[in-house]
């Protein structure tokens, strides 16, 4: 029976929530901080940062919502987190986010600093489900980007902390759905959650809503 309904996730899964394909993803973006580094820092490290239109819809999805209070698992070298800080920057909010590697988190945190982000964007450096066992909030978005192997785990151990109408995203669910089968198994067949993938992202974010 799982296997049947995977099956039918490859095929019905895949809907667009807002168009994305040839949209200009720094229209409106006039922070001139910020703005040069949104341009030139996605051409670095190619594979490892999302694309800018991602990012975009990542900035979009929380100004349109109204999140004022953000995790991210996977810094890397800060890319999405800017889009990301930007947003709660316009919001009034504030974000955690987590990165294992000390290396790639200090270039993170030196973007940071330079695009006028550190007193919105905690940085922290440590293992995610260490760093998450001590956290006490519940957030209203999370941004999951970490090893795709944990990303069951990190549904299963975040839910709790979502808010009702938080929404958990997470990246490159189209180019890795076949190995992630648990994963989206676990969070189409929560009923607490509403679940779509952006068909118009380059990766195909995934985007779930807890209902209640």
């Amino acid at each position: 029976m799982k296997k049947f309904f995977l099956y039918l996730l490859s095929f019905s899964f895949f809907i667009s929530v807002e168009p994305q394909s040839w949209r200009d993803p720094y229209d409106g973006i006039t922070d001139i901080r910020i703005l040069p580094m949104l341009k030139n820092l996605s051409k670095e490290h190619i594979g490892t940062n999302i694309n800018p239109k991602d990012g975009r819809l990542l900035h979009d999805l929380i100004i349109k919502k109204g999140y004022k209070k953000g995790l991210e698992i996977g810094t890397s070298y800060g890319y999405s987190t800017l889009w990301l800080g930007l947003a709660f920057k316009q919001n009034n909010g504030k974000l955690i986010t987590i990165e294992i590697d000390p290396e790639k988190a200090r270039e993170a945190e030196k973007n940071f600093h330079h695009a006028g982000l550190n007193h919105i964007v905690d940085s922290r450096i440590n293992d995610a489900f260490e760093e998450l066992s001590k956290l006490q909030d519940d957030y209203d978005f999370i941004f999951i980007d970490g090893m795709k192997k944990d990303h069951t785990k990190f549904f299963h151990f975040l839910k709790y902390r979502l808010k009702r109408g938080g929404m958990i995203v997470a990246r490159n669910e189209q180019e890795n759905r076949w190995n992630l089968n648990d994963f989206l198994y676990a969070i189409k067949s929560d009923s607490s959650f509403k679940t779509t993938i952006e068909k118009g992202s380059r990766s195909g974010m995934l985007i779930s809503i807890k209902k209640f």
